[in-house]
């Protein structure tokens, strides 16, 4: 067996494992039926966000591309960043979507360079925009938790928040590693990136363009969840949109499932069920949640195949 189908094999087989620890404290009859009760007009104005959250994900990478000195108009943008949409849904892996910009950009004419590190940075500014969003609204989510659940997040937030940033200034000084290592291309590549990062993070123009549209991408994805959850006539706030569907999209890019299944409705029903909702109803959201992104990403797809070169 190949080492990619036993990667795949190894995904299956955590998906399957998830759905089984799931089924062990819920009941899939009742979450199903609440799904299949959920308001049509929720469910349509989910996917109406989901399409404007592609366009705010396109701006998003064309800004980190303008810091590193890459230039791509707004249109193209989207239009490659919808495509990576439709290959991160298609592909086994979640970060599939990724590697095809890349490789689309880069057949534009783009430096290899900017191509690979344009994205890569474009990821690590959702993560640095997540953990800001996490630590603005904890201090008012807190009270929504009882005594001992807050005692247990407080010390996880500040946690990932010093483990983004030594990882963030980890990545702006790989340029600096040992002159011995850069015969080997790897090396060299890491030191363009972490040059490349120092003109996103270091520079304020560019650091407050690339993090303002970061946090309205987690903004926005909260927002897609809330509505999701009113439909479902579940008892949940924005605040606590706000503060538990970023750790729920970080988790999802661990690259253990397919697309994110299992993983999601693993971390949705343990998150929510902080406060208080149930595991049943956290189910049925992770499941339309992930059902409206498949549904939104096809069309892009279409504009794949409309856009592609001969013989892609």
């Amino acid at each position: 067996m190949s080492k990619k189908m036993l990667a795949l094999a190894l995904k299956f087989l955590v998906l399957g494992f998830l759905f089984w620890f799931l089924s062990r404290g819920i009941d899939f009859a009742e979450a199903g039926r609440r799904l299949a009760a959920i308001d049509p007009l929720m469910l349509a104005g989910a996917a109406g966000v989901m399409l404007v959250q592609i366009c705010v994900g396109g701006q998003r990478w064309r800004l980190v591309l303008s810091a590193i000195g890459a230039k791509i108009s707004i249109f193209k943008a989207i239009q490659l960043f919808y495509i990576g949409v439709f290959f991160s849904q298609a592909l086994p892996s979640s970060v599939g979507g990724d590697a095809v910009r890349m490789f689309k950009v880069y057949k534009l004419g783009m430096e290899l360079r900017n191509a690979i590190n344009g994205v890569l940075l474009e990821r690590a500014v959702t993560v640095v925009a997540l953990v800001a969003l996490i630590d603005v609204t904890l201090q008012w989510f807190l009270p929504r938790v009882d005594e001992a659940t807050a005692a247990l997040m407080l010390p996880a937030v500040v946690l990932v928040t010093v483990g983004c940033i030594v990882g963030l200034a980890f990545l702006m000084f790989l340029d600096r590693l040992p002159s011995s290592l850069r015969r080997w291309r790897l090396v060299r590549g890491l030191g363009n990136l972490g040059i490349d990062a120092r003109k996103v993070f270091l520079v304020p123009g560019h650091l407050v363009k690339v993090l303002f549209w970061g946090i309205l991408t987690h903004i926005n994805m909260a927002f897609i969840v809330l509505i999701l959850a009113l439909g479902l006539e579940l008892n949940v706030t924005l605040l606590d949109c706000l503060t538990l569907v970023p750790p729920v999209m970080l988790i999802m890019t661990v690259p253990i499932s397919i697309g994110g299944w299992g993983v999601r409705e693993t971390a949705m029903v343990t998150f929510f069920g902080l406060i208080g909702v149930s595991g049943e109803g956290a189910l049925a959201l992770s499941v339309v949640f992930g059902l409206i992104g498949i549904a939104v990403a096809i069309p892009g797809g279409i504009v794949w195949l409309m856009s592609r070169d001969k013989g892609e």
